[in-house]
C-alpha cells in the first residue's frame, strides 16, 4: 500500500474526531466512542494488528483514564475544600486589590501561575489548578479552560522538570546508536549536553512565540467572552501582556541555555511572577478604573460557558471573616512546594516514590499477553498530592468535618459524569499509538501519517514539521509522548533534506507543545475539573487560532533558520515576519479605535 494511502488512513481517526467533536459539536462522551471504533477497525483489519493487542491498548486506555480522573478529582476536592474555608474569597479580593480587571488576572492566573506549576509538574497539572482557580475567582468556567488551554504551549516543552526533552527526545533519539557518534562529531562527548543543545534551540522558538500568547489569552477572552465579542478589549492591554511574556520568555530562555532543560519553565514562571505581581501592584501598566473590563453579571452568560462547579461556594461562606492572602494561598503554595520537592532529581526521591517496590508501583504487566504494560505510581500522581494537601487545609483553615464532608461529596458528584468522556478517549489514543507490530507489516498509524506528509512536502517540511509534532500531542496528550514517537523520524527527514537535523528535532519538540493548546485529552481532562461537560468542541474551536499562530510561526522560523545559507529574505523569515507585523498591525488598529 502507498505512503500516501496508508497516511490518509491513518488520519481517520482524527478526521473523526474533528467532524463530530468540532463541526458537529457533539459531546466528547457521544464523538469519542466513534473515534474509538474507526481507529480499532483499522488497527484490526487494515494494519492487522492481533486483537489480543487492541484489547490491551484499550484496557491500558482504561487504565491510564483511571489515572487522570483521579488526578481530576484531588483537584475539584482542593478547590471544594478552598471554597468551604473562604480561602477563594479571600484570593478573589486580593486580585481585586491589585486590580478587578480581568484581563490582567487570567494573564497572571493562566501565562504565569500557569507556566511555573506546568515546570514544576506537567502533565495536564496546570489545568488542574490554574483553571478551577479561575472559575472559584468568577471566571466563566469555559472562558477558564479556554485560558488554560492556550497557555499549554511555551512552557510545556520543560514541563515537569524537563521530561519532554529528557525522556521524550532522549528516549526518541537513543533509540538509534549512531545518534551518539553524532553528537561527538558536533564536540558533545556527554549526551546530556548534546540534549541541552537541542533544548536551547527549543527555548528561542518558544521565547520568540511566547510573545504573543498572554495577548492571545486576553483577546480571544473578550473576544468570546465579553459584551462586545471583540478583540479589541484584549488587545487594549498590550503593554501589560507584552511585559508579562518577556518577564517570563527572558529567565526562560537564560535558563535553557546555562542551566538546562529541568527549570526554564518552573524558574521562568516563577520569576515573570515575581516580577509582573509587584510591578502590578505599583501600578505599573494597569488600566485606569474607568477602563477596567469584566465579564457581564452571570445571569447573562451564555448557557454553555458554565460548568457544575460554577459558583459551588457556601452559601455562609460570605459570613466568614476575610483570612489573610498568605492564609489563603498557603494550600497552592504547599501544592507547589511538594510538586518541586518530590521531583528534585537532587533529592532523587523519585525512587521511593515509584520505584520502591510493588505496593508503591501498581502494574498489569504483557496485559493480555501483548507486550504493553500498565503502571501507576499513587504517591507520585499530583492527585495524591492535591489530596493531601486538602486535608492539610483542615488544619490551616480551621475548616469543620461536616464542611470537609460536604467538599468531599460535591467532588465526587462533580467527578462521575465529568469523567465519561475520557474513558473512550484514552483508549482511542493508545490504539492508535500502539497499531505497530501488525501482520501487515506497517508503521504505527503516527509514523505513516508522518512519513506521507513528508514526502508530499520535500524540502518545504520544516514548515510542517511543527504541525507534526502538534498532531503527536493532539493525538496522544502528551508533548513527551509525540516527541517519543516522531523524534528520530524527524532527524531522519532534516538528513534527508539536507538541513541541519537538530533544529527539526527541534521544531518537534515546540510542535508537540503547540499541540497540546488543541488536544482532546487535555481539553476533556481540564473541562471535567470544572464540570464543563459535553462542550469540548466548542473549547477546541476557540483555541485553533492560537494554535495555528503557534506551530506556523516556529515552524515559519525553523525553516528561516536552516536555510539562512540563502539570505534573510527566505520564505521562513518572510512569513514569520508577516505574521509578526499582522499582530502589529491588529494592535495599533485596536488601540486607536479606543481614543476618542
Amino acid at each position: 500500500m502507498s505512503s500516501s494511502v496508508l497516511a490518509f488512513l491513518s488520519l481517520l481517526p482524527i478526521i473523526s474526531v474533528a467532524i463530530f467533536l468540532v463541526v458537529l459539536r457533539w459531546p466528547a462522551s457521544r464523538a469519542m466512542p466513534i473515534a474509538y471504533i474507526v481507529a480499532a477497525a483499522l488497527a484490526l483489519f487494515v494494519w492487522q494488528v492481533p486483537g489480543n493487542k487492541v484489547l490491551a491498548a484499550s484496557a491500558n486506555g482504561l487504565w491510564v483514564a483511571g489515572t487522570l480522573i483521579y488526578i481530576i478529582f484531588g483537584a475539584i476536592l482542593l478547590l471544594n475544600t478552598l471554597q468551604q474555608s473562604g480561602a477563594i474569597r479571600a484570593i478573589r479580593q486580593g486580585f481585586s486589590d491589585i486590580t478587578p480587571d480581568r484581563r490582567i488576572q487570567v494573564i497572571i492566573i493562566a501565562w504565569l501561575f500557569g507556566s511555573f506549576i506546568e515546570g514544576s509538574a506537567g502533565f495536564g497539572t496546570p489545568a488542574a489548578v490554574a483553571v478551577p482557580l479561575m472559575v472559584g475567582l468568577g471566571f466563566p468556567a469555559m472562558a477558564a479552560v479556554v485560558a488554560g488551554m492556550i497557555i499549554q504551549s511555551t512552557p510545556v516543552s520543560f514541563g515537569a522538570m524537563g521530561t519532554p526533552i529528557l525522556v521524550g527526545v532522549n528516549t526518541g533519539l537513543s533509540a538509534d546508536p549512531a545518534m551518539a557518534s553524532y553528537a561527538l562529531s558536533l564536540g558533545y562527548a556527554e549526551w546530556d549536553e548534546f540534549l541541552g543543545f537541542i533544548a536551547a534551540k527549543v527555548a528561542l522558538l518558544h521565547a520568540i512565540a511566547g510573545t504573543f500568547i498572554p495577548l492571545f489569552v486576553a483577546g480571544i477572552m473578550t473576544r468570546f467572552f465579553g459584551k462586545d465579542r471583540s478583540f479589541a478589549d484584549g488587545f487594549r492591554v498590550w503593554k501589560f501582556a507584552l511585559f508579562a511574556a518577556f518577564s517570563m520568555t527572558i529567565p526562560y530562555y537564560l535558563v535553557a541555555r546555562f542551566l538546562g532543560p529541568e527549570f526554564p519553565s518552573m524558574f521562568g514562571g516563577m520569576i515573570g511572577l515575581a516580577i509582573v505581581v509587584s510591578t502590578a501592584k505599583a501600578g505599573f501598566l494597569i488600566p485606569a478604573a474607568d477602563e477596567v473590563w469584566n465579564f457581564e453579571d452571570k445571569e447573562d452568560w451564555e448557557e454553555e460557558w458554565t460548568g457544575t462547579l460554577q459558583g459551588n461556594a457556601d452559601p455562609q461562606d460570605a459570613d466568614k471573616p476575610l483570612m489573610s492572602i498568605v492564609k489563603a494561598w498557603s494550600p497552592y503554595l504547599f501544592v507547589a512546594g511538594l510538586l518541586i520537592i518530590t521531583r528534585l532529581r537532587a533529592l532523587d526521591l523519585e525512587q521511593y516514590l515509584r520505584h520502591a517496590n510493588q505496593f508503591i508501583t501498581w502494574s498489569w504487566e504483557g496485559i493480555f499477553g501483548s507486550d504493553i504494560t500498565a503502571s501507576f505510581q499513587p504517591l507520585w500522581s499530583p492527585g495524591t498530592i492535591f489530596i493531601i494537601v486538602s486535608l492539610i487545609t483542615i488544619l490551616l483553615h480551621g475548616l469543620k468535618g461536616s464542611e470537609y464532608k460536604y467538599a468531599f461529596k460535591s467532588s465526587l458528584k462533580t467527578l462521575i459524569p465529568a469523567s465519561t468522556a475520557l474513558v473512550f478517549t484514552v483508549p482511542m489514543v493508545q490504539v492508535f499509538i500502539n497499531s505497530s507490530g501488525g501482520a501487515a507489516g506497517y508503521e504505527q498509524m503516527p509514523i505513516a501519517l508522518a512519513e506521507g506528509v513528508a514526502n508530499l512536502t520535500g524540502s518545504a517540511w520544516p514548515f510542517f514539521s511543527t504541525f507534526i509534532g502538534g498532531l503527536g500531542a493532539f493525538v496522544a496528550g502528551s508533548n513527551t509522548v509525540s516527541n517519543m514517537m516522531f523524534s528520530l523520524f524527524q532527524f531522519g527527514v532534516g538528513e534527508r533534506i539536507l538541513v541541519d537535523p537538530t533544529w527539526i528535532v527541534a521544531l518537534q519538540a515546540v510542535g508537540g507543545a503547540s499541540g497540546n493548546i488543541i488536544c482532546v485529552h487535555n481539553v476533556v481532562a481540564a473541562s471535567a475539573v470544572v464540570g464543563l461537560i459535553g462542550k469540548e468542541g466548542a473549547v477546541i474551536r476557540k483555541t485553533l487560532l492560537p494554535f495555528a499562530y503557534y506551530a506556523l510561526i516556529t515552524g515559519s522560523l525553523g525553516y528561516g533558520i536552516v536555510n539562512l545559507s540563502s539570505g534573510m529574505l527566505n520564505a521562513g523569515f518572510l512569513i514569520a515576519g508577516l505574521i509578526v507585523a499582522t499582530m502589529i498591525y491588529f494592535i495599533v488598529k485596536f488601540n486607536r479605535s479606543s481614543v476618542p
